[in-house]
């Protein structure tokens, strides 16, 4: 394990004694101890609150050894000088770091260097002071189960022996406490009316929330979390799969237009029917549920007082209208949400009484979480400018779904997703159809508004057109007003990387606070890594932005935050990400592999034979393999061309995109190209997905709900290569992704394209190769059509971005 805490504020003894009083380790009896032992036991003895006896609480510290030759309570008790070795002993096993297996007796302050534990800065032997201080911090740092120590006393009952004692909310040394009671939440539902009327039936569509909130907020107010989730109500994974494109056709020649970009704005009022009458008011919902599609996240930040809020939006079950993919519908899906959790829309108890019930117990702080379409639609809300939204948490999100299921003219799937589209995630995610009589009274609207969208999606030519621009939310990425974090995998095929460059990008001039990690896991969550405390960063910034505390949440977390490739367990900041400050040009120069030079010329073809085109079409891992390390007999020598650059004398770290510039023809009047760069070097390399830590359990609150430590590993055997980055081109796009040139068969062009994003360290004796060719069997469409694709070695260079440092 090597810590990385970011979210500890700032302390001194003052705010140290006043926060330790708050969760009752100090108090009028303390005053009166005058020996820094003795003051450590009370501490001790007070941690141990979940046992009921005082005979067994000093049982419980008699079982920790304090030196070599002493347990615990034996050294404390003699009311010795208390050395700072024997605290961080102690220290130590509190964390749960076992003696002997974790770390050695009398070894603990190197042992808590080595972990990249925080130490506090006292004398030696400590005094009364120290010892305060001391225990502070202790109780803020993580333990080797991946949270804080005051979590993990929350967890074992520490706060919910008396929760009537402690304030409501607790805020300790930033950050709110788990003191509400769990075994007691309110869930209740209500039907928010929006703006909208998407299934045409006359009348203003009635959206769905669940609520979870802690009973206190009825005499306290909370902040609330709404996690905008379209699969939150249920999915139609047999539909979507009866829907999935067919990718095995040709790529075709289009007829070259002069499309400009202000053509493709197309934002039309609509009239909507009046508000309902309002015919009478409560407190009291009328619906409840019993278990919703929770984020462990939202679980972990409802023990400490923030309402979760979960809606499906328009065309989910028991919500009206239906389902639009990405569009203004679903962005005012969520933005209704928040204005009624603000106070500035209504809602009511159900579908048909028109009876309005107030979100009364919140104090109009809204946030957002969630990953995917989740953060997608956070990312919506932001742009909207709506007021109430003061945060948002966005992992793993689509700044523009052109991005998503199309790259510079061409068709193009989430990694794994072949023949998925906008109609296909509109199918999956209607899970309004699953009550009979709403499936018969709107198929009709419903077949009406598929068909719009599989006809504006446009598989034919894969341009960006004006169904794209109305579901690119950075056209309106100025009117972001919420402080905004976001979190990406640096290696997430699904929402590719560019999607978070290229907001983080947009956010860079306006006044708001903007964080950024980034990690280098695929599309998942990171609240429950061993490594780093990001629960604790997210606690840390909703308790700011929703709770109001000061709390330097903005300065202590990072601005942007990169978890390292090459090493376990290692996180660094950087200053920019895809700024291209520091870009080398390097020629492309000749292919290594035997591929043949004419006039200095190099060609490669992307047909297949039948049985090699189904192979790959059905495992494209193998696929990759034989792309980058296929030799001259293998299927792929013929179908790509493979440039290595020189290997490296120490280690260089890209941040950004590659952008590959190259001089090619097609045999044909159409044609596509890929590239890749990849890192090639024998080498332990990090697993592609994180794995669990012993398969430990993390409590997300007294009593509550779970989750398991996870942290990325290196593999146990080495790896012959890692892709770094790819990307794709329509070779009739090479001006821009809306504007369609001529393409001429055997005629040159000089065509320039990025490759996805990244921040990617290359270690010395390691070799940067790049890859071009033209099918990826994994996203694009698969033709296998006879095309020749020709480079001009002359001026064909990649860009690397490397990182000043």
């Amino acid at each position: 394990m090597k810590n990385h805490q970011y979210a500890i504020a700032k302390y001194n003894l003052k705010i140290a004694q006043k926060e330790l009083r708050s969760i009752h380790f100090l108090d009028e009896e303390t005053d009166k101890i005058d020996n820094p032992s003795a003051l450590l036991k009370h501490f001790l003895m007070t941690a141990f609150l979940d046992s009921q006896s005082i005979a067994i609480r000093g049982q419980k510290i008699s079982q920790m050894m304090a030196s070599f030759e002493e347990d615990a309570l034996t050294y404390l008790d003699k009311n010795a000088p208390l050395s700072k070795i024997a605290f961080y002993n102690i220290a130590l096993q509190l964390l749960h770091f076992e003696v002997g297996e974790d770390f050695l007796i009398d070894n603990s302050i190197t042992k808590m260097k080595t972990l990249n534990l925080p130490i506090a800065d006292v004398n030696d032997p400590m005094n009364l002071y120290d010892v305060t201080c001391a225990w502070y911090l202790l109780l803020n740092t993580r333990t080797k189960h991946g949270i804080t120590l005051i979590d993990d006393l929350a967890n074992e009952g520490y706060f919910a022996q008396n929760y009537n004692s402690f304030d409501n909310p607790l805020i300790f040394n930033g950050k709110s406490m788990p003191v509400y009671d769990t075994s007691n939440l309110i869930r209740e539902v209500v039907y928010v009316e929006a703006p909208l009327d998407t299934d045409h039936d006359g009348k203003l569509d009635l959206l769905k929330a669940e609520i979870i909130r802690p009973k206190e907020s009825n005499k306290q107010k909370v902040p609330a979390i709404l996690t905008a989730s379209p699969y939150n109500q249920g999915t139609n994974d047999a539909d979507g799969e009866k829907l999935t494109h067919n990718v095995n056709y040709g790529l075709k020649h289009k007829t070259p237009n002069q499309t400009s970009l202000s053509e493709l704005s197309t934002k039309e009022s609509v009239d909507l029917p009046a508000p309902r009458e309002v015919e009478g008011k409560t407190r009291k919902a009328e619906q409840t549920f019993s278990r919703e599609q929770s984020y462990t996240l939202n679980d972990y930040l409802l023990a400490r007082g923030f309402a979760i809020v979960y809606s499906a939006g328009v065309g989910t079950y028991e919500s009206d209208g239906v389902r639009t993919t990405g569009d203004a519908s679903e962005t005012i899906s969520a933005t209704a949400v928040i204005e009624w959790l603000a106070g500035n829309r209504v809602a009511f108890t159900n579908k048909f009484d028109n009876n309005q019930i107030e979100a009364y117990w919140s104090n109009g702080n809204v946030a957002m979480s969630g990953r995917s379409y989740l953060g997608t639609l956070q990312i919506a809300a932001a742009t909207s400018g709506v007021e109430g939204l003061k945060a948002c948490l966005v992992e793993a999100a689509i700044s523009n779904w052109y991005d998503y299921y199309r790259e510079n003219g061409l068709v193009m799937a989430p990694g794994g997703f072949q023949g998925e589209d906008a109609d296909v995630l509109a199918v999956e995610t209607y899970s309004r159809q699953k009550s009979a009589a709403e499936a018969i009274k709107n198929k009709e609207v419903w077949d009406k508004q598929l068909k719009a969208i599989t006809e504006g999606q446009d598989r034919e030519t894969g341009d960006y057109n004006a169904f794209w621009d109305a579901r690119n939310y950075l056209n309106d990425a100025k009117k972001i007003k919420a402080d905004m974090f976001f979190v990406h995998g640096l290696n997430d095929e699904n929402v590719k990387p560019i999607n978070v460059a290229n907001i983080w990008k947009a956010v860079a001039p306006l006044k708001i606070s903007k964080k950024m990690i980034l990690h280098q896991g695929q599309h998942i969550y990171i609240n429950a890594f061993q490594s780093i405390d990001f629960s604790e960063m997210v606690n840390l910034w909703f308790t700011n932005k929703l709770l109001e505390v000061e709390n330097d949440a903005d300065n202590l977390i990072p601005n942007i935050l990169v978890q390292d490739n090459a090493s376990e367990q290692s996180w660094y900041e950087v200053d920019d990400f895809d700024g291209r400050e520091n870009v080398e040009s390097v020629s492309l120069g000749t292919p290594e592999d035997g591929t043949r030079v004419e006039n200095n010329q190099v060609s490669f073809k992307d047909n297949l034979s039948d049985d090699d085109f189904n192979k790959y079409c059905h495992n494209a891992k193998q696929w990759q393999h034989d792309l980058v390390l296929g030799d001259s007999q293998s299927t792929m020598t013929d179908n790509r061309v493979i440039f290595k650059l020189d290997k490296l004398d120490n280690d260089i770290t890209l941040n950004g995109s590659a952008r590959i510039k190259i001089n090619a023809a097609s045999s044909q009047n159409f044609g596509m190209l890929s590239a890749q760069l990849v890192d090639l070097g024998e080498d332990y390399r990090l697993s592609a997905n994180p794995l669990p830590v012993d398969n430990k359990r993390i409590s997300l609150g007294y009593l509550w709900r779970e989750d398991y430590l996870r942290e990325f590993k290196f593999e146990k055997a080495k790896s012959p290569f890692k892709k770094v980055a790819e990307g794709h081109i329509n070779m009739q796009n090479r001006n821009n992704a809306y504007q369609v040139s001529e393409l001429e068969a055997g005629h040159f062009y000089d065509i320039e394209f990025d490759l996805q994003p990244n921040v990617y360290r290359v270690k010395a004796d390691h070799q940067l190769a790049v890859i071009i060719y033209a099918t990826d069997f994994d996203k694009s469409i698969r033709g296998n059509q006879d095309v020749q694709y020709t480079i001009n070695l002359e001026n064909s260079t990649i860009e690397l971005p490397v990182n000043k440092d």
